[in-house]
């Protein structure tokens, strides 16, 4: 596993029940700004099973990615759901539910 891909699992890992974070943030965070995209490939890569709470990582706007898979969104939505993290007309409200990690960059790990 490269470096990049170990410090965006390290910080998805510590996004806590009923919060999200998105792409870009957790780009920053593992100290890769501008890279959002490389944190959706990284997790589009975890193995099935995955104890990575990949499903707390949203879009911008907060809104669900769209998958190469038809209804896996839906998955990632009922994940939400379970959390009590609620959306409206397909998008989260992030200034309820986002997680602001009390870290600089590079300190998670």
């Amino acid at each position: 596993m490269s470096e990049i891909r170990a410090r965006i699992f390290a910080v998805v890992a510590k996004v806590p029940h009923g919060h999200v974070v998105t792409h870009g943030q957790v780009a920053g965070t593992a100290g890769v700004p501008r890279h959002a995209r490389q944190v959706g490939y990284a997790l589009h890569d975890l193995p099935e099973g995955s104890p990575l709470p990949w499903h707390r990582v949203v879009k911008a706007k907060g809104e669900i990615s769209q998958r190469s898979e038809s209804g896996c969104e839906n998955v990632q939505r009922s994940m939400l759901e379970e959390e009590a993290i609620e959306s409206r007309n397909g998008h989260i409200d992030l200034e309820r539910f986002r997680w602001q990690p009390d870290c600089k960059l590079g300190e998670i790990g």
